[in-house]
């Protein structure tokens, strides 16, 4: 389907009506196992549902498809999406480059899990082209971007560091959860691989965990295939078909998510209570330019940094109505968080640390009139 529109990909790709029934939807294959026509004799390669799934199937074709890749696998988080590409690609030895505004797991995946197997890490501002050229080192195998990052919503140019990386011989991984391929396309910018927390806007109702790896040839597949059967971090049957049904609404959700995100970003600009807007679609965000060339909006994600310090923070967050404290984002509800002490607590103490007057908005879809007036109330809560 490669020569249809994003949206009509994300509602028909792996999506064939069931042949037997004619059911619109493709069925959950709720199953474990799969009888053999004779030893070896496996229907449509299936046999083991670790091993493979008609529903796991369906929706990393569908995955492809959004991406504009060869092939997707999908996992049971996105952590486990990010492990199994990382012990595919790296042996001991090897290095690094990860932005210095990361989510807290993948810094954690790579500086506690990895680092005691052999693997180096070094963090730098993804933005500085010289920057990344002096940390790349002979035996660097990786450049890990986040764009836009988080959670100060940084912004990095793929196309630079995708020939940043390829001339040292290293692969371009983009973890493109914030943006979703409903606003960004990775692979047609030069990136090699892309990771995802399906969980976020991809599944986008808050109901499913799950994780993806997007190829954009065929180069890792088999390894990173492998790992996904060795070590069995798939997603279920039941978690694969509510990814998918996500998926189907994806370009009008995200849409709404940025239309409601640049009205609040806009109005907490105007705010005396917030010292920092972090959102690229404002004008005075540093990346906003290039976000502008790479992405077709903005997102639904923004944070704010309080005027007033880290206890006017905490309390805001807690202050809310229609934002819900909770980790997580990409939902159809809007969700506030304290990073520091939430999603980035495994950052503290380090070069990585989020400041702590700042606040994280997943801004739903809800009518953005009663989110703004439920930021307005919250600061008024905590101005006494």
């Amino acid at each position: 389907m490669s020569d249809h529109a994003f949206a009509t990909r994300a509602i028909h790709a792996g999506q064939a009506p069931d042949p037997t029934t004619g059911s619109i939807i493709p069925p959950i294959h709720q199953v474990s196992t799969h009888v053999q026509d004779g030893i070896g004799g496996l229907r449509e390669g299936y046999e083991y549902n670790r091993s493979g799934n008609p529903t796991r199937t369906a929706l990393e074709v569908q995955l492809a498809a959004l991406e504009g890749g060869a092939h997707a696998l999908s996992f049971a988080s996105g952590l486990a999406a990010e492990d199994a590409l990382l012990r595919a690609v790296l042996k001991p030895g090897d290095h690094v480059v990860l932005g210095n505004d990361v989510y807290g797991g993948t810094y954690r995946l790579l500086t506690k899990v990895l680092a005691p197997w052999g693997i180096e890490t070094t963090t730098v501002e993804l933005s500085d082209a010289d920057a990344v050229r002096a940390a790349i080192r002979p035996e660097t195998r990786i450049v890990w971007v986040e764009t836009p990052s988080n959670p100060l919503l940084k912004i990095v140019d793929i196309a630079a560091i995708a020939e940043i990386a390829h001339a040292a011989g290293a692969l371009a991984v983009v973890d493109n959860t914030f943006a979703s391929p409903a606003l960004q396309q990775p692979l047609a910018l030069g990136a090699d691989l892309i990771v995802h927390s399906t969980t976020k806007y991809l599944g986008g109702h808050s109901d499913v965990l799950g994780g993806a790896v997007v190829f954009g040839d065929d180069r890792y597949h088999e390894q990173i295939k492998f790992q996904q059967f060795a070590v069995g971090a798939v997603s279920a049957p039941l978690d694969a078909w509510l990814t998918t049904r996500g998926i189907k609404t994806l370009a009008v959700r995200v849409r709404q998510h940025s239309e409601n995100a640049q009205a609040i970003a806009e109005w907490a600009a105007a705010r005396p209570e917030f010292e920092t807007v972090f959102y690229p679609g404002l004008a005075t965000h540093p990346g906003h330019d290039i976000a502008a060339r790479q992405m077709s909006g903005f997102g639904g994600m923004l944070s704010l940094a309080l005027s007033a310090g880290p206890d006017a923070a905490r309390s805001f967050a807690e202050s809310t109505r229609i934002f819900q404290l909770a980790e997580s984002l990409g939902g159809v509800e809007s969700l506030i968080g304290y990073p520091p002490d939430m999603t980035h607590a495994s950052v503290r103490g380090t070069a990585l640390a989020v400041p702590e007057n700042v606040v994280r908005l997943s801004v739903g879809i809800e009518d953005v009139a009663d989110l703004i007036a439920d930021l307005e109330q919250a600061l008024a809560r905590i101005a006494g």
